[in-house]
């Protein structure tokens, strides 16, 4: 194979497992990813994919092209994060990636600033729960919320943030004690630790929503008692603490980076305003301010 393109599509499609699915990861339709494999297969003499209860997967001399594949794309990413961590000047292209939550009920105002006082960087936000890869140029840095963050990332650990029992004003004047329920997530258990530790150990698990920004919805609407981040509830007129709860430190907040892009200016430049805006914000997210 000489056409880096093979490698691309040969990469996408044991990445996908599908035809449709690696047209999508490529932007070109099933048709192209259809005619490129047939091609790929002729050029090689044997199939490099095999479809196997619907999905492909890569045989013996596939595995081989998409080994190469990935060390070349290694390759390539590398060397993008060494350009630009040799970019020394306050503009050009930056992608921050971290949690609904935070972006919304914490740091937009904040971002919103960073953008005035650096117009000439083109910022762009990534809200995910999950971690973005910042070898593959994911996004640039990251706020997250972990105590496992990825070991070659550097950057800084700031503190715990907490969370605590939250529940309408209305809501357990309203129910008798055994209609009480709590919202909670789709993986909890039966009673998990965070129930037995509150105030209401015996109330049940009702409604599961895997959003955080839903189950907080569903508290406001008086739909359970809620255990949640006090930096999203204590600012919320439509929620109040539960009786003799407390607020419980949870994991830790991390600004992060790749090692390669730690020394440019905007990336650095970013991480130490997001830094000191979250510090700033200390006594919300540990529970202090409500």
């Amino acid at each position: 194979m000489s056409e880096w393109d093979d490698y691309r599509f040969a990469l996408a499609l044991q990445r996908s497992g599908s035809v449709r699915g690696a047209a999508q990861i490529l932007g070109v339709n099933h048709a192209t990813v259809s005619r490129r494999l047939a091609g790929l297969n002729e050029r090689l003499g044997a199939p490099a994919f095999v479809r196997l209860d619907g999905v492909y997967k890569p045989t013996s001399l596939g595995g081989s092209l998409v080994a190469a594949a990935l060390r070349m794309e290694d390759a390539v990413y590398a060397a993008e994060r060494e350009a630009m961590g040799r970019e020394q000047g306050m503009s050009g292209v930056l992608t921050l990636s971290l949690p609904d939550v935070l972006a919304r009920h914490l740091l937009m105002e904040d971002i919103g600033r960073f953008q005035e006082t650096y117009p000439a960087i083109k910022l762009t936000l990534q809200t995910s729960h999950g971690f973005a890869d910042l070898d593959r140029r994911e996004a640039d840095l990251v706020v997250r919320i972990t105590n496992e963050p990825p070991d070659h990332l550097v950057g800084r650990r700031l503190f715990k943030y907490a969370r605590c029992g939250y529940a309408a004003p209305d809501y357990i004047e309203t129910h008798a004690s055994k209609s009480l329920r709590w919202l909670g997530w789709p993986d909890d258990s039966e009673c998990p630790d965070w129930v037995r530790g509150s105030p209401y150990p015996e109330v049940p698990v009702g409604l599961r929503i895997e959003d955080p920004l839903v189950r907080h919805a569903a508290a406001l609407a008086g739909q359970g008692l809620i255990f949640e981040a006090c930096l999203l509830a204590d600012p919320e007129e439509g929620l109040i603490r539960l009786p003799g709860a407390r607020p419980e430190p949870d994991r830790d907040i991390w600004v992060l980076t790749h090692p390669d892009l730690k020394d440019t200016p905007r990336v650095s430049t970013l991480m130490r305003h997001l830094a000191d805006a979250i510090i700033r914000k200390r006594d919300l997210i540990e529970g202090r301010a409500g």
